[in-house]
């Protein structure tokens, strides 16, 4: 079953802001260290220092020649079958690392001496250079080194959801970045049937078909070596009908097979090939259609219908708000991710209905610190049950949680704005005094969205989202 069937969440995979796992076997999905590290949202930032860190660790005690103490390090990557994500068959069981595998991957990549070379500087190299080792070794790696963050981030939606948590549970080992060390501790944690769960954001997962070993070989060792080829005028050129020179992939890989003893002695003499790979690898947010068989059209109806449905006023405020989360974590996703409901500022003299983080690395949410000077790492929202237009207070209330850590960026949602060009004006003081951008949505543009909702072609949100910020910012 999966987590949104047990615990009666009512929701689908394109209104959580997690993986959406059966937990009775996995998922062939991949944490991909090489994706978190291109990423600029908090979590990926954390979980990439966290990796690195570790990593960093690793080949200073190698080259240090500490290989016993190197060798400790990789003892408490246990098999996690807690994120239900890889390609086990049957009952998630982690088949990546396991107990047995450690001491087998640690000495390949000390036998590989890409660590002393220079060729090993992240972790997520390892696919490239390490024999025997892939993408669901280096994701079940990964998995235990940032742990950590990975149940502060269920418990975060657990508790958004509602979700159960289970207190004083071993958390199992999770690498410290401060002290460089494993440590373990009791939290409260999911647990279901007897079995810890740990919930992955959807936004940071991958198939893991870009950073690959065949990919760097095909399409980056093998173009280097053609063009070499052409340069030094070797015996594999070959002339065209109007004499134009060529040579060919299939003449290139006969004279060099693919294998990572031979990816380890190219990219020793051509290290800029690997820059090369590294730059121009690009990899996506999966959509929602690509993580669930789901019919967009009819879920985009389904929260037109309910939000229809909701009465104004504190009793059914609730309701209203969690309904907004899921319209906005459709809409909005990738581009806004890991939400936080009410979340403390102010050491708890402040809540903030709910907290985003702004993954987004083009558009609108990109462009408002890139090109407008508006610190945005974090999306603020509010949401108002109210039967009346919201006024000054509630406008302040969101300003008065802004600042340049977390941002300054919100939006306030409503149900209806009678008087529109009173409130935009509003909006527009605000922005104007420099204490923030508060974009409003009401019932109308939730559903105009909605509407026109593509898993695709994101410009009707990029142009509705951008028309209302240049009518407070300029009009």
């Amino acid at each position: 079953m999966r987590i949104s069937e047990i615990f009666r969440l009512e929701a689908t995979q394109a209104e959580l802001d997690f993986i959406n796992i059966d937990i009775e076997r996995d998922t062939p999905l991949f944490l991909d260290p090489f994706f978190l590290s291109i990423r600029e949202d908090n979590f990926s930032l954390v979980c990439t220092r966290t990796i690195r860190s570790f990593f960093q660790r690793v080949i200073d005690l190698i080259r240090n020649n500490q290989i016993d103490d190197a060798r400790r390090l990789f003892s408490h990557l246990r098999e996690p079958n807690s994120t239900c994500l890889g390609l086990s068959k049957g009952r998630p069981q982690g088949r990546g690392v396991g107990n047995l595998d450690t001491n087998k991957i640690f000495n390949r990549i000390v036998g590989s001496r890409a660590i002393q070379t220079g060729l090993l500087q992240d972790l997520e190299d390892s696919v490239l250079f390490v024999d025997q080792f892939d993408k669901d070794k280096l994701s079940d790696m990964t998995t235990n080194i940032i742990r950590e963050h990975l149940i502060n981030y269920t418990n975060n939606q657990c508790r958004f959801h509602g979700i159960p948590l289970a207190n004083e549970v071993p958390s199992g080992y999770y690498w410290n970045p401060q002290f460089l060390r494993w440590e373990t501790s009791y939290c409260e944690h999911l647990v279901i049937e007897g079995r810890k769960i740990l919930l992955v954001p959807k936004g940071v997962v991958s198939y893991k078909k870009q950073y690959t070993a065949r990919r760097y070989y095909q399409h980056f060792v093998t173009n280097y070596l053609q063009n070499e080829s052409l340069e030094l005028n070797s015996a594999l050129v070959q002339r065209r009908a109007d004499g134009r020179r060529f040579v060919t992939k299939k003449d290139i890989q006969e004279r060099n097979p693919f294998s990572k003893d031979f990816l380890r002695e190219f990219t020793r003499l051509h290290p800029e090939v690997l820059t090369e790979f590294k730059e121009n690898t690009e990899v996506n947010s999966l959509t929602n259609s690509e993580l669930a068989d789901i019919n967009l059209e009819q879920i985009c109806n389904n929260l037109i219908a309910r939000l229809r449905t909701i009465q104004t006023g504190n009793e059914e405020a609730t309701a209203y708000h969690k309904l907004v989360k899921a319209i906005l974590e459709l809409i909005f996703y990738p581009n806004l991710i890991n939400p936080i409901l009410e979340n403390e500022i102010h050491d708890g003299r402040k809540r903030i209905d709910i907290t985003f983080d702004n993954a987004a690395s083009s558009g609108i949410f990109h462009r408002f610190s890139n090109n407008m000077d508006l610190p945005s790492q974090y999306i603020m929202v509010e949401c108002k049950n109210y039967s009346s237009d919201p006024v000054n207070p509630e406008l302040d209330q969101l300003s008065g949680r802004f600042s340049p850590n977390r941002g300054k960026v919100g939006l306030l949602l409503c149900r209806e704005l009678r008087n529109k060009d009173l409130f935009f004006r509003r909006c527009q003081d605000t922005y104007r005094d420099q204490r923030g951008l508060i974009i409003p949505f009401t019932d109308l543009d939730l559903i105009e969205i909605l509407e026109n909702y593509n898993d695709w072609n994101r410009d009707y949100i990029e142009r509705k989202l951008s028309d209302i910020v240049r009518e407070i910012t300029i009009g």
